[in-house]
């Protein structure tokens, strides 16, 4: 009889032996242990087809698929054997387990007469709640509609009370009435996001006076939405009523709204309109961990509105515990912990570093499926939108590949620009279990707003690459990039903790322990130490901040950044010289969009195509609207050019717009076209809220005529106007020079130019293994010195081909004119 070695490694420095005959493998199904530290031998050296003699190490990010197969369809035929000696010891546990839940059944029946008690103190007892003052009990009436509660806000209300939160909430009461500030630490999943704003509607409602609203910041679009519905269904009232949220090109709220939230940026936008920000009695900065640029704008002008309001609340709330530093900025104010129910999380690390993360990621999510006995979902943390939804292909297809032997899977994306009911998919239960006993997960493919900014029950196991995108300025080229970078040392313990949940979780992190503790830092690096500061300068000036130099910022910015911003709004005239805002920068605060943008909106009513503009403008604010399928590359190559316009990409965009109305919106054209129908009706959208803003402003949205050879030609000036900065030129050597800073780029291989022209102009900079620039579109340099005059002043011009053209179009026009003259 042939004998096997299998090889388990149970910790990192030693193994486990078992000399097993084949008849017996099964007897150590339930012992493999699936830990990282070891490579697998290929599956052709193991000799498995004479069932010889072989050894197997079994590594979650380097196991072959076909060997992972299988070992699943081996183990699954053993497993029914080991079952049928099983099945006699559960028959008498199931015996047991059905009594206990026939006497649950009993318990339950006896609650439901009591769900709607005539006293709330009767409910909590009979519900076997913990004990609970009056004063912390909710009206057996709903106070906002006037209706007794449904039934389903009494179930809601049980999960909410077992929230940690709940045990504090006295505690909190006294500090909000005490206090005008304070910072409040409370883990992932202890509750602080969904009860403490509800805690404060009620201070607010305890209040004499008018009734003030409560505002709680959030910093990601898709947090701001699903917290928003939550909290409504736990109040028991309709999203948009009541509690509603705030978003950029979306607002669901209403006259009758207390509880709003939203992202840090449309408070900010609010500030502008209302500089105390009157409406509200209580303002939450929720994930300030996460120091984004609006949140620490916020904050700035937070700590100012409170010495001028002394009956304003703010909260600063973090799930770090890294809280001195925001206690100090305000004044030494006080600060309450509340702790998280989670549960231990085993760590563990590769022990090289890993080439390809996302093939590792890929290969650890089967590795698990396949081989894990505990139940539980997975969440996988990657970079952004396109590197999801190929992670989320290629799962798909390993685990179809694999047979009906292994579990089903429901493997679900998660970032920001998806639409509120896709996100809601998170919380969907997953597949159940096969009769062969093979078990169904959900797998969750997601951004870092799942490190926080939403709680995921049920996962149990966390992939963590070590990466995220973030924003990178460089003040000196002015240009501003998302780069994939490696995470901190408190984003990768966030990460992790979502793994201890609801139970013992393992979190596989595909990078090694010496770079954990040695090369990632402690904290992210706030955003406002490297953006670009133009949006913020702008709408600082908005709220009649001038002196920029002396505001308290939590951490300032480098001088040489607030420069490049100022420069940049003198250039876009949107400051004077002396730096005050201009009529023209007060209008383009107004707008949701960066200056270039927003400046490119307004002057395109000067050339007769506003329209246009606006729905170039609108696409540019979306996700890429091109789908290019790993499998389907050529056919959408094919497509995309269909769409393609002789004079670059951003009139590309506007026919695809153009021809997305003419088709009825029609998902059907869509998916023919290679066209992503989320992202166009995203910009449709935002299209429309652009609209409103112009017509406020009294804008003329205007066309010139199409048969009119000037049609384009006022588009491609209109986009001059906004992004005269961002301009590059074709030296006689074949390579692109930006202006100005003279930065060696290339064309993006994505643009639909079939032609390198003289001079182009450029909406995004990337940077990689080369410099690229992106959604180009071909223009005449007459336009730029006669548009934007102050910047090609050539006497700040450096050396170089680009100059000397300049010069001599200068000196041209400059001859005209002395020649009518």
């Amino acid at each position: 009889m042939s004998e096997t070695v299998v090889v388990f490694r149970y910790n990192k420095c030693s193994y486990v032996y078992l000399m097993l005959s084949m008849q017996h493998v099964y007897c150590c199904y339930s012992l493999v242990l699936i830990l990282p530290g070891s490579c697998l031998q290929d599956f052709k050296d193991l000799g498995w087809a004479s069932l010889g003699l072989c050894c197997i190490k079994i590594c979650p990010l380097h196991l072959n698929i076909q060997v992972s197969h299988f070992l699943v369809c081996l183990l699954t035929h053993f497993r029914k054997d080991r079952d049928r000696d099983r099945d006699r010891d559960d028959r008498s546990k199931d015996r047991d387990r059905d009594r206990d839940r026939d006497r649950d059944r009993d318990r339950e029946r006896d609650k439901e007469k009591d769900l709607r008690p005539t006293s709330n103190s009767t409910y909590y007892a009979s519900a076997g709640l913990p004990a609970i003052k009056p004063a912390m009990i909710p009206h057996s009436i709903n106070p906002f509609t006037n209706l007794p509660h449904t039934p389903r806000y009494y179930d809601i209300l049980k999960k909410r009370l077992q929230l940690p939160v709940w045990e504090y909430k006295e505690r909190f009461t006294d500090i909000l009435v005490r206090h005008q500030s304070f910072v409040l630490v409370g883990e992932t999943g202890s509750g602080k996001t969904t009860q403490i704003p509800q805690w404060c509607v009620d201070y607010m409602r305890s209040l004499p006076g008018p009734k003030r609203g409560v505002a709680c910041t959030q910093p990601r679009r898709v947090a701001a939405m699903s917290v928003a519905q939550r909290v409504a269904d736990e109040m028991d009232v309709m999203l948009g009523q009541e509690v509603g949220y705030s978003i950029r090109f979306e607002d669901c709220s209403s006259a009758k709204t207390i509880l709003k939230y939203m992202t840090d940026g449309m408070l900010l936008r609010e500030a502008m309109n209302d500089p105390l920000l009157e409406r509200y009695g209580v303002i939450i900065l929720d994930e300030a961990h996460e120091r984004t640029l609006a949140t620490d704008i916020l904050m700035g002008v937070l700590k100012e509105v409170v010495r001028q309001r002394s009956d304003l609340k703010v909260i600063v709330m973090s799930a770090t515990l890294d809280a001195g530093k925001f206690q100090i900025y305000f004044d030494n104010c006080p600060l309450l912990t509340i702790p998280g129910r989670t549960h231990p999380v085993e760590i563990f690390y590769t022990p090289e570093p890993e080439r390809d993360y996302l093939e590792a990621a890929i290969r650890t999510v089967i590795q698990i499926h396949m081989c894990e006995e505990e139940e539980g979902d997975l969440l996988l943390f990657l970079t952004g939108q396109e590197e999801i939804d190929e992670a989320c292909k290629r799962i798909k297809r390993e685990i179809d590949d694999l047979g009906p032997e292994v579990g089903d899977i429901k493997i679900i994306p998660l970032y920001s620009t998806l639409p509120p009911q896709q996100q809601q998919r998170i919380f969907e239960p997953p597949p159940p279990k096969k009769q062969n006993g093979a078990i169904g997960r959900k797998v969750v493919v997601s951004t870092n707003i799942a490190e926080t900014s939403l709680t995921i029950d049920g996962v149990v196991f966390v992939i963590d690459p070590g990466f995220a995108k973030q924003k990178v300025y460089n003040p000196r080229i002015r240009v501003e990039s998302l780069l994939v970078t490696a995470i901190s040392k408190a984003s990768a313990q966030q990460r992790a903790g979502r793994a201890g949940r609801t139970r013992p979780g393992k979190c596989f992190r595909l990078y090694t322990e010496k770079a954990y503790k040695t090369e990632m830092q402690d904290n992210t690096y706030p955003e406002i130490l490297r953006s670009n500061l133009g949006s913020v300068v702008l709408q600082l000036k908005k709220l009649g901040i001038d002196d920029l130099v002396h505001f308290d910022f939590m951490d300032p910015p480098a001088p040489e950044t607030l420069m490049r911003a100022l420069e940049l709004l003198n250039y876009l005239a949107a400051l004077n010289d002396d730096g005050d805002l201009t009529e023209l920068g007060s209008m383009m605060a107004e707008f949701p969009l960066d200056p270039q943008l927003a400046k490119m909106v307004i002057a395109s009513c000067d050339y007769n195509c506003s329209n246009e503009v606006l729905s170039i403008t609108a696409m540019l604010s979306v996700p890429q609207c091109f789908v290019r399928p790993t499998e389907a590359k050529k056919a959408a190559d094919e497509a995309k050019m269909r769409f393609a316009h002789i004079d670059g990409d951003h009139l590309t965009l506007l026919n695809v717009y153009h021809a997305f109305k003419q088709n009825h919106e029609s998902v059907q054209w869509c998916y023919d076209n290679f066209i992503n129908y989320r992202s166009l009706m995203s910009a449709d959208n935002v299209r429309q809220q652009l609209s409103r803003i112009m017509d406020r402003f009294n804008l003329p949205r205007r066309s010139t005529d199409f048969t009119s050879r000037d049609y384009y030609i006022n588009i491609r000036k209109a986009l001059v106007t906004g992004y005269f900065m961002q301009v590059a030129h074709l030296e006689r050597t074949g390579h692109y020079l930006t202006v100005k800073d003279n930065q060696v780029v290339q064309l993006h291989p994505s643009t639909v130019l079939d032609h390198k022209p003289e001079w182009v102009l450029y909406n995004e900079f990337v940077l990689t293994t080369k410099n690229y620039i992106r959604t180009c579109t071909d223009i005449k340099p007459e336009w730029l010195v006669k548009i934007a005059p102050q910047y090609y002043d050539m006497s700040n011009f450096p050396q170089c081909e680009a100059k000397r053209q300049l010069d001599r179009i200068i000196a041209k026009l400059q001859s005209k004119e002395y020649s009518q003259y």
